[in-house]
């Protein structure tokens, strides 16, 4: 994206009805790390990569609890993610205080729309540079919600945002028809998976990768260093059992190539050669 005369301005529209600061905005979420949601018949799974600015300098958070029933992860610019952070607490707080009873996930998710939205056309104001995965449960069930700059906000069975999402992405598209009746470890493994396929260089680890639960039965729980552990030794037992795998598939393959590149056998004895007919 390049400067233009119709940026200046969160309210300046272009000949092509477009808003390029918001658009920027929404272009800064691509950039954020990777974070991925997808949900069951009972929990939500939130798994994000965290950054670092150098190997000097700890690694960044980008999942916050709202409450004991939700939970968000951000992609985009992180000091926005915190004050969206905020203000969903103390909604969350007022909420209970009122009614004395834990906020619905998508009357919030409507609050949070509503507030991005006034940033799109507000001249002073300029938009909210990050998207949001909001997992949360309530007496509807499950539910996994994507806010964007825009004020637009969806609810998903399985989502990414952030950097290379796509390839996360085709991951979910894959097996999303499997999530509904997933187990909870299987439903993080799949979060792993998922996450990992977002990976341009490294691997993942245990350092550089968060997960958050919540479930009807269970309150939001972040999974952080030795809690996210054993799921990504199993993740690499099962690479390496898939590694060992694909050469043991390879052999029969070869040998069947050797049998069929063979050389026919000479004529049994007694046999006239074909030269000696005449």
């Amino acid at each position: 994206m390049f400067r233009n005369q119709y940026d200046t301005d969160v309210t300046t529209w272009s000949p092509q009805g477009r808003l390029f600061q918001v658009e920027y905005a929404m272009e800064a979420v691509k950039q954020g790390s990777c974070a991925v949601g997808l949900k069951s018949g009972t929990h939500v799974v939130l798994a994000t990569l965290k950054r670092s600015q150098s190997e000097l300098s700890s690694f960044q958070r980008k999942v916050f609890k709202i409450d004991d029933h939700m939970g968000i992860a951000i992609a985009g610019l992180t000091g926005d993610g915190r004050s969206l952070c905020k203000y969903m607490r103390n909604e969350c707080i007022n909420f209970r205080y009122i009614y004395e009873s834990a906020m619905p996930t998508g009357r919030l998710v409507r609050q949070i729309a509503d507030k991005s939205q006034v940033c799109t056309q507000r001249s002073w104001k300029r938009p909210y540079g990050v998207g949001l995965l909001v997992a949360g449960v309530d007496s509807t069930g499950p539910h996994l919600f994507n806010t964007c700059p825009s004020g637009n906000y969806y609810e998903y069975k399985a989502h990414a945002i952030g950097a290379r999402s796509q390839a996360a992405k085709t991951y979910l598209e894959k097996h999303f028809e499997s999530f509904p009746s997933a187990s909870l470890d299987e439903l993080i493994s799949h979060g792993l998976r998922a996450l990992a396929a977002s990976l341009s260089e490294g691997e993942l680890t245990e350092a550089n990768c968060s997960v958050a639960v919540v479930g009807r039965e269970s309150a939001f729980t972040l999974l952080e260093d030795a809690g996210v552990a054993p799921f990504i030794a199993a993740l690499k037992e099962e690479e390496g059992a898939g590694a060992m795998q694909e050469p043991a598939a390879e052999a029969p393959a070869e040998q069947a190539e050797g049998a069929a590149a063979a050389p026919e056998e000479p004529a049994a004895e007694g046999g006239a050669a074909p030269m000696e007919a005449d």
